[in-house]
């Protein structure tokens, strides 16, 4: 059933995804700090206002898709009138990977006011999310959640993974996901590096690996653009905001007393990539390091 829904962030993610909402029938309030990114939106029939807070409405829904941690806290934690706009019995659905910690305190504050928060960080490059094929985390209060439920799969897909009423319990996952891709995109580069030193073309290799032992999306779709070695085009993610995840992963690790030692590397990693100028490239350019190792 359609219904008014607040908007928060219109990047590289929270634009196909607010525009899956308005496709499924929903009015959209938006806000984003740089208004002329909700041009698009509301020449379609959303509404654009000028403060966030301005997106909520008593025992409504808004999602929030922001860069970090500090953008989210700008907007809800340090905006007072946020939660007081929601209030009673509103919900916040934060898309953004952030904290787990700063989920929590978030969600403690929130319930201050009688809101629910609930954690819905997504797996998804902006065509993904476009064609409602995202994986996404969930967690947070059973109530809120069954009400945004048929909402995310409008906005995201239907690939959902429940994960209790911890509300920083989706951001963990979320954080060792995205390790995880990071892990895989050193293997491959190392391999990549490996083979070409040896005379076998990049290409090759993961075209064995990429439909035989290791036959999974990210090593089919990052494998061909590892192996191609350009970084700097269908940029999805950035190096800055990969960077801005591992160091979550290694905050989060430390406080858990988790030696996490490749998560260091992909840290070094993407850092390496920024001091070297790389910050419109995909975060897959971290592969780009394996090959300045081996001096190619």
């Amino acid at each position: 059933m359609p219904q008014t829904i607040g908007f928060i962030g219109l990047g590289r993610l929270g634009l196909p995804i607010a525009r899956n909402l308005l496709a499924a029938g929903h009015v959209l309030k938006l806000y984003n700090r740089t208004a002329e990114k909700a041009r698009p939106l509301t020449d379609e029939g959303a509404l654009l206002v000028a403060d966030p807070a301005e997106v909520a409405e008593p025992g409504g829904i808004v999602f929030t898709v922001l860069a970090d941690d500090a953008a989210l806290e700008t907007v809800t934690l340090h905006n007072a009138a946020f939660a007081g706009r929601l209030a009673p019995g509103g919900i916040h659905v934060s898309v953004s990977t952030i904290s787990p910690d700063t989920a929590r305190r978030i969600a403690a504050e929130h319930a201050r006011h009688g809101v629910h928060y609930v954690a819905a960080p997504v797996f998804a490059r902006p065509e993904a999310a476009a064609a409602r094929k995202g994986t996404i985390c969930l967690s947070g209060p059973a109530e809120a959640k069954a009400r945004v439920r048929p909402l995310l799969a409008q906005a995201v897909g239907e690939n959902l993974f429940d994960f209790g009423d911890d509300p920083g319990a989706a951001n963990v996952v979320k954080l060792a996901g995205n390790f995880m891709i990071g892990a895989a995109l050193e293997s491959m580069a190392e391999a990549c590096t490996l083979a070409e030193k040896n005379g076998v073309s990049r290409d090759s290799i993961m075209q064995l690996f990429s439909q035989t032992i290791f036959a999974c999306p990210i090593y089919q779709n990052y494998g061909k653009m590892i192996a191609a070695g350009v970084y700097d085009q269908s940029v999805g993610f950035k190096m800055p905001l990969a960077l801005k995840d591992m160091g979550l992963v290694l905050q989060t690790a430390t406080t858990s007393r988790v030696p996490m030692p490749l998560a260091q590397l992909l840290h070094g990693r993407l850092l390496s990539g920024l001091a070297k100028g790389r910050h419109e490239w995909d975060w897959i350019g971290l592969a780009a390091g394996a090959s300045d190792d081996a001096g190619l």
